[in-house]
């Protein structure tokens, strides 16, 4: 099998789940990306089917195109661990051989925080990057993603790290900035403590810093001082679809290979059986 040159990436979120296929050279998306809102009843079959939609919008796609799905919440082994904003009949749901069995393909899934960081990886602002890479996307909560040397550490929630007796999300999030009316200087004390932490845990060599509030950036990050550099994300809202793209292809080269290297075994315990 040649190697794919276009993936494709579906975003899953509270509001709308988007698609659209992508240049797994460049990160560009190939054909203008489709969005259906998500449906009121958020169960896993509701939304499936919504998927099928999007994915059913793009003709002349590759069969064996990589399929990637970004979901909010985290994913262990292809089953839902937790939902955030869908229902939570997806607790359980291995969501990728239920999307499999519809779409007839080959989908891999990952936590939307982890495809956004593998996404900037890949694509964006830590592309050619080596070493530790550490994504946080400043939201509602803390989304985060850990890339070391160019592989995903899935499912880290360190956001949800307890630092001074709260939960960090609680209290450095960009909703913990709007609620209590903090201006950009009081802010950034908050992030400070929180990516001091995190630096003193994983030693990373870049900080990249997601979110809607990172077009703000100028405002906030040039108040931190962390030894490794900290950069605004560049990928904004394509961030989900590429990185989920890019993490398909990168798993179906994974399979290939634990394939092949099952494949040649086989075969010498069989010539060794012979002999």
């Amino acid at each position: 099998m040649s190697k794919a040159t276009v993936g494709f990436g579906i975003d899953i979120g509270g509001s709308g789940i988007k698609g659209a296929p992508v240049d797994l050279v460049t990160g560009e998306f190939t054909a203008e990306r489709v969005r259906i809102p998500t449906p009121r009843s958020s169960t896993p079959q509701a939304v499936a089917e919504v998927i099928k939609d999007v994915f059913s919008e793009f003709e002349d796609l590759p069969h064996d195109i990589p399929i990637g799905v970004a979901f909010p919440g985290p994913i262990d082994h292809g089953v839902v661990r937790m939902a955030a904003n869908l229902d939570d009949a997806w607790v359980g749901v291995n969501i990728e051989t239920m999307l499999e069995d519809l779409l007839g393909q080959r989908v891999h899934a990952v936590n939307d925080a982890d495809a956004a960081g593998f996404g900037e990886a890949t694509f964006g602002a830590a592309r050619n990057e080596t070493g530790v890479i550490f994504l946080a996307t400043l939201g509602t909560g803390i989304g985060s993603a850990l890339i070391v040397e160019g592989h995903l550490v899935p499912n880290t929630e360190f956001g949800h790290l307890e630092i001074d007796g709260f939960d960090a999300e609680s209290r450095a999030a960009e909703s913990a900035r709007a609620r209590e009316d903090l201006d950009w200087e009081q802010w950034a004390e908050r992030l400070q403590r929180y990516f001091s932490h995190v630096e003193m845990l994983l030693s990373p060599d870049l900080f990249v810093i997601g979110g809607g509030v990172s077009k703000h950036h100028e405002n906030f990050l040039p108040l931190l001082e962390m030894r490794a550099p900290i950069i605004p994300a560049q990928l904004f809202n394509a961030a989900g679809i590429a990185g989920a793209a890019a993490f398909a292809a990168d798993r179906d080269r994974y399979e290939r290979k634990i394939a092949k290297r099952e494949k040649e075994q086989l075969k010498k315990e069989k010539k060794k059986s012979k002999s």
